[in-house]
């Protein structure tokens, strides 16, 4: 792939956004991997469709529609293209972009807006998904838009005296009260690692579904918190792979670490308990193209003897999930998710593995096998 050159600090807003569409040759290897397109088998659905739509949009050879609006809203953020791009073309920054002008022009929803409020304010949110548990059950099911959180751990165990240096995990926003029993697995394949974990409390949401929904603003103030809260931190984990990149970006180079390619480095110190189970696991996007350890999660499930691994690829390529948009546009979300659930339920696995937050959640809300995230299964079976 050519090397990308940094765009000028000095370039406007609407020159950033052509020099990133002007990249694309327009070649078209992007379609057959994006899961939009495969779903819909529409040009406008696909990544080339919609750099040609922004395109069209910034120079003014083209008015903005509803059903233009409607093909940007549709893109699922999975990356896949820049995975098979040969220009190199950053999708990612591209649309990030493009949804920041989109949204001055057009507003947004009010679902959008409240939903970037509370996980702007993740102890509020934890809060309100703790009343949510409470009612749970008596919700019907139609007004259930995620799972139901688990019940809270009790205080963890003393940690082991540790002689490493100690690094911190990255809890996020709606992870908070959802990934209590993932933080301590966490903990404890670091302890059994000789790597303590110490707690940083003034952590915010990353910014990644501000970003996403085009609210670039916002997403620079949380990651100026998360840099604040971190600082004199020597290494952070993201255990969503999800969050790994608006995390990444906005502490200082080289701190951040995914949880997973953390801990495979260290494989060698850890030891499972023989396992005779099928479990089914899934790559998140975000894992692949971004975060980049679906290598290292099957090597660390591969250390854990007679554990069998069947992996999820049916369907489009993405879950669905999305941010929120599994929240906002529930039926499609669903449409992208049906296949990788029939494909989970005829494997014959026991659970599902997903290293990322969204996915784990709307995977959840159509099973009722267990899901789990990779670490917190290979935590339980620590020898």
């Amino acid at each position: 792939m050519p090397p990308v050159s940094p765009l000028a600090p000095a370039e406007s807003a609407s020159d950033r956004l052509l020099a990133l569409a002007d990249r694309c040759v327009q070649c078209g290897l992007c379609l057959p991997a994006c899961p939009t397109y495969t779903l819909e088998r529409t040009e406008a659905e696909s990544p080339r469709g919609r750099i040609a739509l922004t395109r069209a949009w910034e120079r003014g050879t083209v008015p903005p529609t509803a059903a233009g609006d409607g093909h940007l809203d549709h893109c699922l953020g999975c990356r896949s293209c820049e995975a098979v791009c040969p220009a190199g073309v950053a999708y990612g920054e591209l649309l990030t972009e493009a949804r920041t002008r989109q949204r001055s022009r057009r507003g947004t929803r009010g679902r959008q807006l409240a939903l970037e409020w509370l996980t702007a304010r993740p102890r509020l949110l934890a809060a309100l998904l703790g009343l949510y548990r409470c009612v749970f059950p008596a919700l019907p099911a139609a007004t259930r838009p995620l799972p139901r959180p688990p019940a809270p751990l009790s205080a963890p165990a003393p940690s082991p005296s540790l002689s490493g240096e100690a690094v911190a995990l990255f809890a996020g926003c709606v992870a908070t009260p959802y990934e209590a029993a993932l933080r301590d697995a966490a903990t404890r394949l670091c302890a059994a690692t000789g790597t303590p974990v110490r707690a940083v409390a003034a952590q915010t949401c990353c910014g990644t579904l501000h970003a996403h929904g085009g609210n670039a603003g916002m997403a620079r103030q949380l990651g100026a918190a998360n840099r604040e809260a971190f600082a004199g931190v020597a290494t952070v984990l993201t255990l969503a792979s999800g969050c790994h990149e608006a995390v990444r970006d906005a502490l200082p180079d080289g701190i951040t670490r995914d949880a997973i390619a953390f801990l495979h480095e260290r494989a060698h110190l850890l030891s499972f308990q023989s396992c005779r189970e099928r479990v089914a696991l899934h790559l998140p996007c975000t894992q692949r193209n971004v975060a980049k350890s679906a290598a290292a999660v099957r090597a660390l499930l591969a250390r854990v003897p007679g554990l069998e691994v069947i992996e999820l690829t049916a369907g489009y390529g993405c879950c669905g999930a999305a941010g929120t948009q599994m929240l906002l546009d529930t039926s499609r979300a669903a449409s992208y998710r049906q296949p990788l659930i029939d494909a989970f339920e005829r494997s014959g696995a026991t659970r599902l593995l997903s290293a990322n937050i969204g996915c784990r959640l709307h995977f959840a809300n159509a099973t009722s096998r267990p899901v789990q995230h990779p670490l917190e299964f290979l935590a339980d079976r620590l020898a």
